[in-house]
């Protein structure tokens, strides 16, 4: 076999690979996306206003939890879980900078304390309201007043 054709051969492999790839996590999305309560949602691990540290991802609620998933990951599990009563919103503000490119266009910065090691998410406007909602309107006993 002449060596242009393994190199032919090996190149569509790569590119049939890469289909395969794009396909599963296009996929991955989603049937993620398909559930009630999904949204687009970063996560940043770090305090200071940079455009270091944010991860692009999908948020979803269930009932007493917030599940983020990464965007690009294989992974069908949450990478975390915000326990309602156990996220604090302390403020919020508009991205600043470079901060703007590395997330969604439209989203507000809203510093979070809690047990993650999560300090700041990455919301849209209308889904915020719907997480300030979520974290409000806990069942009864649980006493939760997360938002400052």
């Amino acid at each position: 076999m002449p060596v242009w054709l393994w190199f032919v051969d090996s190149l569509a492999f790569i590119v049939g690979l890469l289909v395969v790839v794009v396909l599963v996590l296009s996929f991955r999305r989603r049937s993620i996306a398909r559930s009630s309560g999904s949204f687009d949602l970063s996560i940043n691990k770090h305090a200071e206003a940079s455009a270091r540290g944010w991860t692009l991802g999908m948020g979803r609620y269930s009932e007493n939890h917030l599940e983020w998933f990464r965007t690009f990951s294989f992974s069908w599990r949450p990478r975390y879980r915000f326990e309602r009563g156990h996220v604090f919103l302390v403020g919020r503000r508009v991205p600043e900078g470079r901060e703007g490119f590395a997330v969604h266009a439209g989203h507000v910065i809203v510093e979070v304390h809690g047990d993650s090691g999560v300090r700041q998410m990455a919301i849209g406007p209308r889904a915020l309201t719907g997480l300030l909602a979520w974290l409000e309107a806990s069942p009864p006993g649980q006493g939760v007043n997360n938002v400052v």
